[in-house]
This record gives structure tokens, sequence and C-alpha cells, in this order.
């Protein structure tokens, strides 16, 4: 695959990240102190999200694989969901004029919303990975290139959400008006992706899959269950460090204006060391370089711990390492993804694409709201008042779940990772065997 496919591809994940990023980062302060309902009411919210997409994300999958069109089978539905979906996420940051029932209630029905049109559009976008090359390494530099606009994308979000929304008389109109920006940015940079992209790699004629080959494509597959786990602890770390960090800044070191240097700084240390990635996979195998990236992040946590809130050089220095050391997971677990849908097709003889990416796309959300609704219960266990001096029992809390929770998660996904056996070596010997059973059929 030529860099010109892989840019054209990989630029829909900076338009999705534009929405990813700042509801991971920014909804549940925006719930607390802009919309102004309870962390307990908030983490209400994220987690009922997260019970639709028990259903809607495997309903996507099985629709997807089903699709037919002349534009393929999954494209379609990044141009289709881009809009509806940009839409959806300017009424999420939407203050109503309501009483604070309808608040919630607001909260609620608009983040369902957005988790569904999410749905559509990513996981279908995400399975593109596995139709556009069946190469190992390449897989490895398209999700190089992938990751590298996520990241770009969180960076856009994380150093223009704290600068841009100040600039508006309320709080309120600057993260709507900042959504409504993001929206119109995210739609053409999916159109894009759309006409850059075709689907070259076709799933082999079979018949249509039941809901039993689906179940046995994800839970009789020991490699994609791994992968699954380190997303959920990849994304569960990444969650609880962005969400939390607001607070920190707010009322820790009291220095919000530093919050833009801190993510912004991370990104950029982040994306020096993304072209290491594929060297590190070649070297150490795609497991092996996450073991390094978590214990990367791991010694980094603990220095983070240790430093106190008003040491601004330090503070900002540990936080660039805990990106840095993340990156492997990012970036490795979506070229790991097709892999497996390969060891399903080879293992059981069906190919599965879509239960496969909709149940790493369900638990990668499942994690994003675990880790918010984590820490909106934290803040309320432990007195947060939006606004207030905060105590120093919440404040060391809020610490504790920047830096040791995140620790503690990275010290699982070094164990995991050990247990993964689908190395290029195999991976090579399911291709060739795949190949000579399709020249057979």
């Amino acid at each position: 695959m030529d860099s010109k496919k892989s840019v054209g591809y990989a630029i829909g994940d900076l338009g999705i990240n534009l929405y990813f990023i700042s509801s991971m980062t920014f909804l549940l302060y925006f719930y607390t102190d802009v919309l102004k309902i309870s962390p307990v009411a908030a983490a209400g919210g994220l987690l009922v999200a997260r019970v639709v997409d028990a259903i809607t994300d495997p309903m996507m999958g099985a629709i997807a694989e089903r699709t037919n069109t002349r534009w393929g089978r999954l494209r379609p539905y990044v141009l289709w969901g881009a809009m509806p979906l940009g839409v959806i996420t300017v009424l999420t940051f939407t203050v109503p004029d309501f009483d604070e029932t309808g608040r919630v209630l607001w909260a609620y029905a608009t983040y369902v919303l957005f988790g569904i049109l999410y749905t559509v559009v990513t996981i279908p976008y995400s399975a593109l990975t596995a139709s556009l090359t069946d190469d190992y390494q390449e897989r490895t530099k398209l999700s190089t290139w992938r990751m590298g606009c996520a990241f770009l994308g969180a960076g856009v979000v994380t150093v223009a959400v704290p600068e841009l929304v100040p600039l508006f008389e309320t709080e309120a109109d600057g993260y709507q008006a900042v959504m409504v920006l993001f929206a119109v940015i995210a739609s053409l940079l999916l159109t894009v992706t759309f006409f850059s992209t075709k689907e070259v790699i076709k799933p082999p004629p079979q018949q249509q899959l039941g809901w039993r080959d689906s179940l046995q494509a994800v839970f009789a597959n020991g490699p994609l269950l791994i992968v699954i786990a380190l997303f959920t602890i990849g994304m569960l770390s990444f969650t609880v460090r962005q969400t939390i960090a607001v607070y920190y800044f707010t009322y820790n070191m009291g220095r919000p204006d530093l919050l833009s240097t801190f993510f912004g700084l991370g990104l950029v240390v982040m994306l020096i060391g993304l072209p290491t990635v594929p060297a590190l996979a070649a070297r150490f195998g795609k497991a092996g370089a996450i073991q390094l990236g978590s214990l990367f992040s791991i010694i980094a946590c603990i220095g983070f711990y240790l430093t106190p809130a008003d040491d601004h050089f330090w503070t900002i220095f540990w936080g660039c390492l805990v990106a840095l050391g993340g990156a492997p997971v990012a970036v490795l677990g979506w070229a790991m993804i097709p892999d497996t849908v390969e060891y399903a097709q080879w293992k059981h003889g069906k190919r599965a694409d879509g239960a496969v990416y909709s149940s790493a796309s369900f638990f990668q959300k499942l994690a994003k709201a675990i880790g918010g609704a984590g820490v909106a219960l934290v803040l309320g266990a432990v007195g947060y008042m939006a606004d207030a001096e905060q105590t120093p029992e919440t404040l060391e809390a809020i610490k504790q779940v920047l830096s040791l929770v995140p620790a503690a998660l990275m010290i699982v996904a070094l164990v995991l990772a050990r247990f993964y056996r689908l190395d290029s070596e195999l991976h090579g010997r399911i291709r060739a065997e795949l190949q000579a059973r399709a020249e057979l059929a």
C-alpha cells in the first residue's frame, strides 16, 4: 500500500478523534461544571449508553457483514454517518434551558444517540483495515499512520478546547461553538477517507453467518480475547488520565491554563515516538512492543505521583512519558485485530469481520464509559464540589486517580501481553493455508 492511500484512510481517524477525545476528556467536566448535573448522575449516563452499545455494536457488525453496494461493504457507512454524527456531537455539548431533571434526561438522550451514531461510523471504519491489506507488517504501518492521525486529532482537541472555549461569553457557548467547528472538519475528513479508499481484500464467498458463528469467531478466538483485554485496559487507563487531568490542573495545581501545554506536549512527544513503533514490533513482535510501552508508562506514572503539584516542569515531563509509553498499545491493538480475523477464519472456516470489530469497539467504549463513570463516582465519593475549594482528601484522590490507577492497569497489560502467541511466523502460515484453501475452492 502506498503512503497516499494510507494517509487517505488514516485521516478519517483524525476526524473521529475530534469527537472521541472531546467526549473522553471534556464531557464529564462539561456535565459537572457547565451543564450542572451531579457526578453520580453523569456516571449513570455514561453507563446507560454502554448498555445500549451492547445491543447496537454487534447489530452494526452484522449489518456491515451483510451490506453489498457498489461502493463496498464498509465505506458507505463512513460517508453516510459522518454528518449525523457531527450534529449529535454538537447537541451533546449543548446546554438546554431545562430544570435539573430535564438537563439530566437531555444528557442521557444525547449521549446514547452519540454512541449509536459513533458505532455506525467507527465499526465499519475500523474494519476497513482488514479490507485494505492482508500483509502482517503493512497492517502495522497502516495502523501507525492511522494512530498518527488519531493522535493529531487528539492534539487538536486537547489544545484547542482550553484555548477557544474561554474566548466566548460563557463556557456553554464556547463548548457548543467549538463542537460545531469540529463537526464540520470531521465530516470533511471522513468524506476524504471514503473517496481515498477501496476495499481490495474481499471476504470469501460464504453463507450468511448466524449468531453462533459470530460468537465463535469472538469467544473461541484466543488471540482476539487477549487483544480485546489489552484494548480495554489501554483505553481505561487513557480515559482515566484524560478525564481527571482537567480536574488536577484546575484544582490541585491551580493552573488550568497549563492544560493545553500538558496535552499538547504529550501529543508532540507521542508523534515523535510513533515512527519507532513498527521497528519495535518488527524487532520484538507486536506483543513485545506493547510490553515495553507498558513498562515505560508504569515508571512514568510512579514518577508523576512522586512529583509535587507545584512542580510544573516535572509534572508535564512525566505526563509526556506516560503518553509515549501508551503509543504501542494504541497503535498495535488495531494492527493485531485484523490478524485475529484471519485466525478465526483459519481456525473455524468462517470470516466474521463485523463480529470481531464490533466486539473490539464495544469493549473499547465500555472501557471509556467505566473510566469516565469511575472518575465521576470517585469525585462524588470524596466530596468534590464544582467551582469550590477542594479538601486535601479530594485533591489526594484526584492525584492517585491520575497516576497510580493507570500504573496498576498497565501492570496488568504487561502481564497479559505475554500470553499473545499470534506472531508474524504463525500469521504467515495462516495466510498461506487460507490462500491454498481459496485456490482449491
